[in-house]
């Protein structure tokens, strides 16, 4: 019931866009459309310098066989030399991330070898990237790199090129990294011009300006309030299946009688009232007997409202 509750009484998580930051995923996902943005984030993240980047084509969403996980990537790209870099931006400690990498890597590296292909020699490097606002270790690095080693022979690479970065925004280990890596860090936990220091790298510089041009962009915010009412209406009627369902199994199975008379329509309200739902939930709730409550014996007495054949 708390659980039920705390859904109905919160107040929605909506942010305008000028005060959102790169750790957001609406702004993630608009600013890494372009390619030069995609380009400064793999750079500063990993250290590298890039002469081109392309994106992986198909490999935005790759589909496992029927009647499996697929997976949705935030983005993935390959630079001129052949190396595939998934980034993905991670805000909440949820879901097991360093599995989900193992996953992401199978699914990656399956396209890359064609049906009867000899050898595994075109598998392609890899770097998964995950960007947590949080520390996923503990340990307030504000990065740590995996790579496949020997347990007796540490120095010993396996050589399978696949190398996957956690990289933290509550790192404290500022002198075992670059300035570029904290500074970029940083700034995408406040990606405005309070978090853009006065000496930076000059890709993150040209990174801010383009988050500036999407923010004070019209056609981006009207894009974004559809999305954010789009997901409103997805969550009220999450919201409405959920207290629907709390209040049929106070009520007990088969008395649907008694719920139509608390003011439910065939355990559905339609049209959907945030307000009355709560207010019969909490009618209901409050009744510790009434699972036990015989249903009235003339169910004929109640009309019941017509369905027609579309369900309206």
């Amino acid at each position: 019931m708390e659980r039920t509750e705390n859904l109905i009484m919160q107040e929605d998580r909506w942010k305008p866009l000028k005060e959102m930051n790169l750790t957001d995923d609406f702004l993630f996902d608009v600013a890494t459309a372009e390619l030069e943005n995609c380009k400064t984030i793999i750079e500063l993240s990993t250290g590298l310098r890039l002469k081109s980047l392309k994106w992986k084509e198909g490999q935005k969403v790759i589909h496992n066989i029927p009647g499996k996980r697929g997976i949705r990537m935030d983005f993935v790209a390959e630079s001129e030399d052949g190396r595939v870099f998934d980034v993905e931006m991670q805000n909440r400690k949820e879901g097991n991330i360093p599995k989900r990498t193992r996953f992401y890597q199978a699914l990656m590296d399956a396209p890359m070898l064609k049906s009867g292909e000899k050898g595994f020699d075109k598998l392609k490097p890899l770097f998964i990237i995950v960007i947590c606002d949080y520390d996923p270790y503990g340990m307030k690095k504000y990065c740590y790199t995996f790579e496949s080693r020997c347990k007796e022979q540490p120095d010993l690479l396996l050589g399978d090129e696949v190398t996957k970065l956690f990289l933290s925004t509550k790192g404290k280990n500022e002198d075992e990294v670059s300035k570029e890596l904290v500074d970029f860090l940083h700034y995408i936990t406040e990606s405005n011009e309070h978090g853009l220091p006065e000496e930076c790298d000059e890709r993150l510089r040209r990174l801010h300006e383009s988050i500036q041009e999407i923010k004070t962009s019209t056609s981006v915010e009207v894009e974004y309030m559809k999305m954010e009412e789009r997901d409103r209406l997805l969550r009220e009627e999450g919201e409405m299946r959920i207290l629907t369902s709390q209040v049929c199994k106070k009520l007990g199975k088969g008395l649907e009688v008694q719920a139509f008379e608390l003011g439910m329509e065939d355990y559905i309200m339609k049209p959907f009232d945030r307000k009355r739902l709560e207010k019969v939930l909490r009618r209901c709730m409050a009744r510790p007997d009434a699972a036990r409550t015989e249903a009235p014996t003339e169910r004929a007495a109640v009309k019941r409202p017509a369905i027609s054949s579309n369900g309206k």
